[in-house]
């Protein structure tokens, strides 16, 4: 069984759609409000690979999609926090919400440079950031900063290795999407 091939062949049609922007664009402003699974990357990836040129494009969109999508979330946070609990309690995210408040509380605003460039679900940082009445212009910044630097160094490295990263992705998909679930497990763990 290869659950994340399959996700992963998804994205590659979606990729060749004439609406690939459109994805693009949707999921990475999703991804940082409110959408739990980070699929923008295999999708950028894929993209750039289909189209190298365009690679930093695609990133730049990705860019702007998701640091869109982050203000969307910091203002989840500031105004509707109390009608998305029970949603949050739901999909038992509490815990991590509550986990990225104590970051907050110890790493100020360096948290979203670390959180938006990671692996770690932003949006729950997006939240936080708003529900903790964070300044907004240093919170925009940093995460042009966080979120451009991890779609530009993905564009690079598939502008530079190509057809051998897609090679390497359709062999080690499986693999590298046991590990972030392992890695995530693990961070909570860590914290609790």
């Amino acid at each position: 069984m290869r659950p994340f091939h399959s996700i992963y062949n998804k994205i590659l049609k979606w990729s060749s759609s004439r609406f690939a922007i459109v994805w693009l664009s949707a999921i990475s402003f999703l991804e940082s409000s409110i959408f739990p699974v980070p699929i923008q990357d295999l999708l950028l990836a894929s993209m750039s690979l289909k189209n190298r040129p365009k690679a930093y494009y695609f990133a730049a969109i990705c860019t702007v999609a998701s640091v869109l999508g982050a203000i969307a979330g910091y203002f989840i946070g500031v105004y509707a926090i109390n009608l998305i609990t029970p949603l949050l309690t739901k999909f038992n995210y509490m815990p991590e919400l509550y986990a990225a408040e104590n970051y907050f509380n110890t790493y100020g605003i360096w948290i979203i440079l670390i959180a938006g460039f990671s692996p770690i679900p932003y949006k729950l940082f997006t939240i936080t950031a708003g529900m903790m009445s964070m300044a907004l212009i240093p919170f925009i910044g940093f995460s042009l900063i966080a979120r451009g630097a991890r779609y530009f160094l993905i564009s690079m490295l598939v502008r530079k290795f190509g057809k051998m990263a897609d090679a390497w992705l359709n062999k080690y998909i499986d693999w590298l999407g046991y590990l972030l679930i392992i890695a995530i497990a693990l961070f909570l763990w860590y914290e609790y």
